[in-house]
């Protein structure tokens, strides 16, 4: 039995088996490159470092629940030249989750709002942090259906406990029955302790009056709004862009596809 051998159970005992996965290469490497025991020993380290970084990434995206894989290189800042690309690139750099302040996205509908707050929840992730996407109408129902089945409390810790909440198109409709003081919860539980994203197709001026109650809105916006980055992004919509940039929009999609 090779040494090799004998390593692989006590690798995995020590749940170290990922080192596997390179350990032969390194072990080639080394004697090939007379490298010395401590540099064999860091490096075979390192790959499995970058492995188990490399997993936890890919559970942070998935947990994240994007509803599309969105990065800022991706967004085209010539369509809509109204879109403040220096506040956008500055979000990106995600100091605002380390200081646990909000970010509002408001404008008409088509402008890349959810592109833009996908793509910094991205960068979150990469950050190490942990992100949760979710349609602010997919979120009030899920509540509803906690309060009728005895999980509220467990279903809202889903809201409360990531890192960054990215609550999309928020304001479509009205709230009604309990959805108030739900999304009032989510706001008031995770002010100063988590970050939220609100995308939004009202005005920021709008927003108090889907509460339908002046008090309660008075209480969310006021933490909601605390600190927070709003960015107000006008334009044209990219869905259904005019005659002009829609030709414009297709050739650099066929440029793209031929280099």
């Amino acid at each position: 039995m090779s040494p090799i051998d004998e390593l692989v159970p006590l690798l995995k005992r020590l749940r170290l088996s990922g080192l596997l996965e390179s350990l032969l290469l390194r072990s080639n490497q080394a004697a090939e490159d007379d490298l010395s025991h401590t540099e064999f020993l860091l490096r075979v380290i390192t790959d499995e470092v970058e492995r188990r970084d490399g997993k936890m990434l890919q559970q942070r995206l998935q947990r994240a629940n994007f509803e599309h894989q969105k990065t800022l290189e991706d967004f085209d800042f010539h369509f809509n030249g109204k879109v403040p690309k220096a506040k956008v690139i500055d979000l990106a750099t995600c100091s605002f989750v380390d200081r646990r302040r909000n970010v509002i996205l408001v404008g008409p509908s088509g402008v890349g709002k959810s592109h833009i707050a996908q793509a910094v929840g991205h960068r979150c992730c990469l950050l190490g942090n942990k992100v949760l996407f979710v349609s602010a109408h997919d979120m009030l129902k899920q509540l509803r259906s906690a309060r009728g089945d005895g999980t509220y409390d467990r279903r809202l810790l889903r809201f409360t406990r990531p890192d960054v909440l990215i609550i999309d198109d928020l304001g479509l409709r009205m709230l009604s029955h309990d959805e108030p003081i739900d999304l009032y919860d989510i706001i008031r539980l995770r002010y100063e302790r988590g970050s939220i994203i609100i995308t939004s197709s009202r005005a920021l001026e709008e927003l108090p009056s889907i509460f339908g109650d002046e008090l309660l809105a008075s209480a969310a916006m006021d933490r909601l709004l605390d600190d927070a980055h709003v960015i107000v992004m006008e334009g044209d919509s990219y869905r259904n862009p005019p005659p002009a940039k829609g030709k414009s929009k297709r050739r650099a999609r066929k440029t793209a596809a031929e280099t």
